[in-house]
């Protein structure tokens, strides 16, 4: 691996899917849309996201695609780059966005989910760990104990710091997915390897890295972090993360403890 290499600045954001589980809060809008405290799920991952150093994103958007394109251009934020690819097959898992948009990276990358709301010093801490092109570090909690719904979250098993196994029925596991990945360029090609009926989840792309011993983990600590997956979660949400993280992004992004 170079160290030379120069600092992460892409991010790919995938914002494919309907959101079939918060559709009787969300109204028909698409997910990404959904508000939380005022703001979109993703202008939240977009603006933590450049306030750790990311300047340039990839969304794939496929579920209303020109709803969520208008609100960007609508919205227009200030200091971002955005290329869009669409995924016809946003029915499908989310390893199959993600391969859509492997054209666009060449280097090690960040790798967020549109509706998986975090700290930008997170994502910050975790863009300072050295990835080489063939590795992916996913961040971790570790406070299993302290996680809302837990029958949902994504289990990961590690020895050490290295992901051993990864998936929601996992029976064995000592810490969680929160949803934020850096990626070498490699994981396409894994993708593509688990790809069966033309299909695949992010987590059988983990698997064939995580058997190659390139698949580590990135603790994070006492961070905050919340996947909003239904009105649950998303009530949730508003009462763990600080009414500033939501209508004052620039100066505030501060959580409650």
């Amino acid at each position: 691996m170079n160290d030379l290499r120069p600092p992460i600045s892409r991010c790919l954001i995938l914002a494919a899917g309907n959101g079939s589980r918060i559709a009787s809060l969300s109204g028909g809008i698409p997910k990404p849309l959904v508000p939380l405290l005022g703001v979109p799920l993703l202008e939240h991952v977009i603006t933590s996201a450049r306030e750790a150093g990311i300047s340039e994103f990839v969304i794939v958007v496929g579920y209303r695609a020109d709803s969520i394109r208008h609100w960007f251009h609508a919205r227009s934020l200030a200091g971002v780059s955005v290329t869009w690819i669409e995924n016809l097959d946003y029915h499908k898992a989310n390893g199959v966005s993600a391969l859509a948009a492997q054209k666009e990276f060449h280097n090690p990358f960040l790798l967020v989910m549109s509706d998986h709301i975090f700290e930008p010093k997170t994502a910050q801490a975790l863009l300072r760990e050295p990835c080489a092109d063939d590795e992916v570090i996913l961040a971790v909690d570790r406070k299993v104990d302290r996680v809302f719904d837990l029958e949902d979250a994504t289990k990961v098993r590690t020895d050490g710091n290295h992901i051993v196994n990864i998936g929601k029925e996992l029976a064995s596991y000592n810490a969680l997915d929160t949803g934020m990945f850096l990626c070498g360029p490699s994981l396409f090609a894994r993708l593509e390897t688990a790809k069966r009926d033309g299909n695949c989840s992010l987590s059988d792309g983990m698997r064939q890295l995580s058997l190659e011993r390139k698949f580590r983990a990135f603790d994070v600590g006492e961070a905050h972090w919340q996947d909003v997956d239904t009105p649950e979660a998303l009530a949730y949400a508003e009462s763990i993360f600080d009414r500033d993280f939501c209508e004052n992004p620039i100066a505030g992004r501060l959580a409650r403890v």
